[in-house]
């Protein structure tokens, strides 16, 4: 059963901070470990947590607070699992940080956290709610307001983050499916298959890829594509419901088609960037991003930015596949970041964002997209397109005239004789013919020119506001280790995303405090 732990408000008069001399209790106070239970621990809202607890009289649940915390702990300090648990046992000033102030006292056990961790995960699987993102969400709320921060300015970003997996090739993962699959078959079934899988079980996969020479792979993919075939047709009802055969399944699917009952190998550019690329995080997807390439999910980050702010805080976390567009991930983020923060009207972010749909989601929500880059080619000869109570005003260089709507798009007639003399005629997006040069537009191209033309609209001094968001990116790949987490699926990484999004924050407030 559910049981809110409120223990730690109530001071022991007998513990390690009480015996401490003055001096030092006045260290213990000021330190960031003390400051991180007051902002942090104290204010975890345990309720949330009551749906993964059983309503019936029983056993109560390990204190929450201290669970969530040492997760967040345990990505600001890098630590591993074991230190992180050696820590709370031999470490006051940890302990400090979970409200523990017996130097016996320890919150909960290894196996607790873990087995906490997987409840989260079976209820994200089951509700597609994400209590960690719930426990940043009040946080953040709490300290804008408390720090009386303006949110009418924020910045987005987004980085790779690749997962904790070997990479593979091709035939090696067919092979490392292969054997996994075949360790999980009965005794009965190991002796069935013994010959047909032989080449493969006596060694390791690199063993076996090692000793092949390159000209010798497209046949072995060919024959293990036939090994495939033959056992999908032979072992899925007995193994159907096993991880392992899910995987095999897959796998079979992604790399290999049936044509009049012959097994063919699909071409390597007809693998999807969404194919498994490792057994051990079938959420991992395949992209190359400025010359990068990841196999993993990517994170996305938006936080506030305004030059009357005295700190600037994350306040909106999402994780989505590596081979989702940015563009994409903002789509699906916008609204929330308008729910949680209804007084944005100005959102800075990369060229990688815009998009015809973000457009008109923004349009609808009165957001103004600040975009300090453009994808594709850049017109030579700006055209500038403005909405006026009696239409579209178009202009050029040299001319502004109003627009007509026509039976499909709007049109601009510019004046022949001005256009005659300007220099950049030739190179002009306008359509010339007898009477005039026209420019034809929809409502789409108007949203999209008032994207591309926002940052012309705004002070100098804020159109390099998207620029310092990547010292953000920073803090968080600085727990990256050659360029990967230390954790494998998307869950997983939506832990880390969210655990170091709270300690980020929550680094910046305690600085700022020290100074105030």
């Amino acid at each position: 059963m559910f049981r809110k732990n409120e223990k730690h408000l109530q001071k022991d008069l007998f513990g390690f901070q009480s015996s401490l001399p003055l001096g030092q209790q006045k260290l213990l106070y000021a330190s960031e470990e003390y400051k991180f239970y007051e902002i942090i621990f104290c204010n975890i809202k345990e309720e949330d947590f009551k749906c993964l607890y059983s309503e019936k009289e029983s056993r109560p649940n390990s204190p929450v607070n201290s669970m969530v915390s040492s997760l967040i702990l345990k990505e600001r300090k890098d630590w591993s699992y074991a230190e992180l648990f050696n820590q709370i046992g031999f470490n006051l000033l940890t302990k400090t940080a979970l409200g523990l102030e017996r130097i016996d006292e320890v919150p909960f056990v290894p196996a607790t956290l873990f087995y906490f961790q997987n409840k989260l995960d079976s209820h994200f699987k089951k509700t597609s709610e994400n209590l960690l993102e719930k426990v940043f969400d009040h946080l953040t709320t709490t300290q804008v307001k408390s720090l009386k921060l303006k949110t009418n300015i924020q910045r987005t970003d987004s980085f790779l983050a690749g997962s904790n997996i070997r990479n593979y090739s091709r035939l090696q993962l067919l092979i490392e499916v292969l054997l996994r699959l075949y360790r999980i078959f009965s005794d009965d079934d190991k002796i069935n298959f013994k010959e047909l899988l032989s080449p493969y079980t006596t060694q390791k996969s690199e063993k076996y890829i090692y000793n092949l020479k390159g000209s010798e792979l497209p046949k072995q993919i060919e024959k293990i594509g036939d090994i495939y075939y033959r056992l999908s047709n032979q072992i899925e009802d007995t193994y159907s419901g096993t991880r392992e055969y899910e995987i095999f399944n897959r796998v079979y699917k992604e790399h290999f088609s049936v044509e009049e009952d012959k097994i063919r190998v699909k071409p390597s550019e007809e693998l999807s960037s969404s194919s498994l690329q490792s057994p051990d995080d079938v959420d991992a997807t395949y992209r190359k991003k400025n010359n990068t390439t990841s196999k993993g999910q990517s994170i996305n980050i938006v936080e506030t930015v305004n030059s009357a702010n005295a700190i600037e805080l994350i306040n909106d976390i999402a994780v989505a596949s590596n081979n989702t567009n940015d563009d994409k991930i903002l789509n699906d983020r916008i609204e929330k970041v308008k729910s949680k923060t209804p007084k944005i009207e100005e959102l800075h972010f990369d060229g990688a964002y815009g998009s015809e749909d973000n457009d008109k989601i923004f349009d609808k929500l009165n957001i103004t997209q600040v975009q300090t880059a453009i994808k594709g080619r850049k017109s030579e000869v700006a055209i500038t397109i403005i909405k006026r109570d009696n239409g579209y005003e178009v202009s050029c260089p040299n001319q502004k005239v109003i627009a007509v709507l026509g039976k499909k798009k709007y049109k601009a007639k510019f004046e022949l004789s001005i256009c005659s003399q300007c220099n950049l005629a030739d190179k002009c997006s306008t359509i010339k013919n007898k009477r005039q040069r026209t420019y034809y537009f929809t409502e789409e191209d108007f949203l999209r020119n008032k994207r591309i033309n926002s940052i012309t609209k705004i002070p100098k001094e804020r159109r390099k506001f998207r620029n310092n968001v990547e010292a953000t990116v920073s803090e968080f790949k600085r727990k990256f280790h050659n360029g990967k987490l230390k954790v494998r699926g998307y869950f997983r990484t939506t832990l880390f995303a969210f655990s170091m999004a709270i300690s980020i924050n929550f680094g910046r407030i305690f600085r700022y405090m020290a100074t105030i």
